[in-house]
């Protein structure tokens, strides 16, 4: 049995500054990845592919998904058959701005490259990412890094490891390209340069955020509760939602906001985790 963790992927920072030709949209995006996430296995005595965990059921019945793509898309680039029954432990919330998906994907060529003797630096198995989705790549490597282009041109930047991230969905999937369609179009700037990795992302926002609290006002009520959190510093809405995220000065604050919210809130769901 092969197992390879797929970490969620959280955007400190989202700046969308124009929509290009191709109906895509230039991005700048700090990228982190945080601990927990779905997990990817392989069972080379079996065939097929299987779902399961607390969030497996929004999955059952896809015979058609990025894990599956995945799959295929490396055994053509590579001449290889992908023999095995692949099993996706999904623990994140689906339609969620984690990168859920884009994580399951990766996840599964890392695994595959693993088991074919194949560095993860080789090229086309970024090329297989890039054609999955534009987090891909990201969630490929799993390293705190800005993302410009589509979000698939990565600079490696210093991370913040350790630092305490609570996660928090207020119940909703939010369907990306609605979000995207409805952003304003202003170009509002880029990242700024300086500083560590949360002070830029302090600096910087979300341009997602006020289109998708069109589609999912809901989402306004988290970042509330996240901001009167005592210890929380980093508030803010991840992707195009529906979870957000705030990080704490330390472990303590964080657990004790974790506890809170499970009582105020017992129908959202909430992660205690840390940055990588």
């Amino acid at each position: 049995m092969l197992i390879e963790p797929a970490p969620a992927k959280l955007n400190l920072a989202l700046h969308v500054r124009r929509r290009r030709d191709d109906g895509y949209h230039e991005l700048e995006t700090l990228f982190a990845f945080v601990r927990d996430g779905d997990v990817v296995r392989i069972d080379p005595a079996g065939e097929g592919f299987a779902v399961e965990g607390p969030f497996g059921g929004a999955l059952a019945g896809e015979g058609d998904n990025l894990v599956t793509r995945a799959r295929a898309g490396f055994a053509a680039a590579f001449g290889v058959k992908t023999p095995g029954r692949i099993t996706l432990d999904k623990r994140l919330p689906v339609a969620s701005g984690l990168g859920g998906g884009s994580a399951d994907a990766a996840a599964t060529l890392r695994l595959l490259a693993r088991r074919e003797g194949i560095a993860i630096a080789d090229p086309r198995l970024f090329a297989v990412a890039d054609a999955l989705g534009s987090d891909v790549p990201a969630c490929l490597y799993g390293r705190t890094a800005i993302g410009t282009g589509r979000g698939e041109q990565l600079a490696w930047i210093e991370g913040a490891p350790g630092v305490p991230v609570l996660l928090v969905n207020p119940g909703v999937a939010v369907a990306t390209g609605p979000v995207f369609a409805a952003w304003d179009r202003v170009d509002r700037g880029p990242i700024p340069a300086d500083g560590d990795l949360i002070a830029r992302a302090r600096a910087g926002r979300n341009d997602l955020y006020p289109p998708a609290l069109t589609i999912a006002p809901k989402i306004a009520d988290a970042v509330a509760w996240l901001e009167r959190q005592p210890g929380a510093e980093l508030c803010r809405m991840s992707g195009s939602g529906a979870t957000c995220f705030a990080t704490f000065a330390d472990a303590a604050t964080c657990g004790a906001a974790a506890e809170r919210l499970r009582a105020d809130e017992p129908g959202w769901w909430c992660l205690e985790t840390v940055l990588t």
